[in-house]
């Protein structure tokens, strides 16, 4: 079985020494990735630089990114080739345009002269005591995935902070709904540590609970060889 994973998070540049990113370490994925390769399974993992990897493997191939374009890029004609997406990376869901001084902005009679602006500083002057930053939403790439490849078999995941169970799998059910998917795995980062990792799979009709990373792992290795066998 081809099984596509992403993992870690993406880094949105500011100008050529800022960014926004977020606090992904890619250990999940890498775990995951290391359960299907040690069942034997051919596994093209797309991560970013600083994230957790598994061990050199034959099987395993590895493509580095590091924004939403490059992944969007990558993705593509990978999701066409693959038997399997688990789609476990943070992908960032704005992505910087332009930076531009307080004085600027209360000087202007329109915003949105600026949404057609680009920063073109190697580094933006820090000389202002307050700086406004205008970003843009980037693509879901998730809901291009069964666009892609409509036999491609879909597991994602959806992270939120700080709400009830219920919201959680609501959220989570209708991410599976609208995106096609056979299990969202749900996450609430106040419930994510190192020893940590409680989270709900949900299925179309059930949901598991899995507490750690490595029960994450089994139980979505279990799920995928399950179905390919019957």
């Amino acid at each position: 079985m081809k099984l596509l994973i992403t993992s870690g998070g993406t880094s949105e540049k500011i100008d050529q020494v800022r960014s926004i990113t977020n606090h992904s370490t890619g250990k999940l994925g890498a775990l995951i990735a290391e359960s299907f390769l040690a069942r034997g399974d051919q596994v093209t993992l797309v991560t970013t630089q600083s994230a957790g990897k598994p061990a050199s493997h034959p099987n395993l191939t590895i493509q580095i990114i590091k924004n939403v374009q490059d992944l969007l890029e990558t993705m593509q004609p990978l999701v066409k080739t693959h038997d399997v997406l688990i789609h476990s990376m943070a992908v960032s869901d704005y992505t910087p345009i332009y930076m531009a001084g307080f004085d600027q902005i209360t000087a202007s009679q329109d915003l949105t002269e600026f949404l057609n602006k680009t920063n073109v500083q190697g580094k933006i002057s820090s000389q202002d005591d307050y700086q406004v930053l205008f970003l843009k939403q980037t693509p879901k790439i998730i809901s291009q995935v069964k666009k892609w490849n409509p036999n491609i078999r879909l597991i994602g995941f959806k992270l939120l902070v700080e709400v009830s169970k219920e919201k959680l799998l609501a959220v989570a059910r209708a991410s599976l709904v609208k995106n096609q998917a056979e299990i969202i795995v749900a996450n609430d980062l106040d419930h994510i540590s190192n020893h940590q990792h409680h989270a709900y799979l949900v299925k179309q009709d059930s949901v598991i609970e899995a507490i750690t990373k490595e029960e994450i792992a089994q139980l979505l290795l279990t799920h995928i060889h399950a179905k390919d066998n019957l």
